[in-house]
């Protein structure tokens, strides 16, 4: 799929995120996050939280089960743990993001690739997607309780015969990107690290762009509300929330 350009008018930021690095905000019902892929390395480890109260949050069995997926593209909605939906992906041009692995970890991340502190490399350091989380999920009073099921975007994971899974290093591309529409307010916290199961052995992720835009939320013909009637449902959940 090809996704329009983002008219300037509704552009509010910009922001480019190192491969290996984290980042965190609110971003408001009613806008657009455009993740870009620059040089076909990046893996995004993402979570979503109700800003107006954390307890609700992405529920990654919720949204699986409900659209009868494993993997997230256009079409697809993400829901929390309290039945709404909390944001959507209309565009996408990669087609496949995994919702199944989650976040690598620090033990993971020094029997790959070693170890590299920030005393010996300073931004260059290796640190895993749980940590990056932690650190900012510390910055709003949360904390290891609060980190469940991530979304991985740009990645692909194949389950084979036996039920492993595998990585597609092929899958992912220079220049690829998604949107993904926030239907609730929301704490987005994410890291740029590795996926756990990328085969490469040298410690190498990729930048990603985010660009945040004026979009508006889902309309009453949109493919996302209507691919299930799981989402239909979760939509109007969201929507009596802002009601009141």
């Amino acid at each position: 799929m090809s996704l329009p350009p983002i008219k300037p008018e509704l552009l509010l930021w910009t922001e480019e995120i190192p491969g290996g690095t984290h980042w965190s905000g609110v971003v408001r019902r009613g806008t657009t996050l455009r993740f870009t892929d620059l040089e076909g390395r990046a893996n995004v480890a993402l979570i979503l939280f109700n800003a107006e109260e954390k307890l609700e949050r992405y529920n990654m069995p919720d949204t699986l089960k409900t659209q009868h997926i494993a993997h997230l593209t256009a079409g697809h909605a993400l829901h929390s743990d309290m039945g709404r939906v909390m944001a959507s992906i209309p565009a996408d041009s990669l087609g496949w993001h995994d919702p199944i692995v989650g976040p690598i970890d620090d033990a993971t991340v020094a029997k790959k690739y070693g170890t590299c502190t920030y005393q010996e490399a300073r931004n260059g350091m290796f640190r895993s997607a749980r940590t990056g989380l932690l650190i900012e999920l510390g910055k709003v009073g949360l904390g290891k309780k609060d980190l469940g099921p991530t979304l991985n975007l740009f990645s692909k994971v194949l389950a084979d015969d036996a039920g492993a899974l595998h990585f597609d290093a092929a899958h992912r591309k220079a220049g690829a990107r998604i949107d993904l529409r926030m239907e609730m307010t929301c704490l987005v916290a994410l890291s740029a690290a590795p996926h756990a199961l990328d085969p490469s052995p040298v410690y190498a992720p990729g930048p990603v762009r985010i660009e945040c835009w004026r979009s508006g939320t889902a309309g009453p013909d949109d493919r996302c509300r209507l691919s299930r009637p799981e989402n239909a449902r979760g939509f109007t959940n969201t929507e009596r929330y802002y009601a009141c």
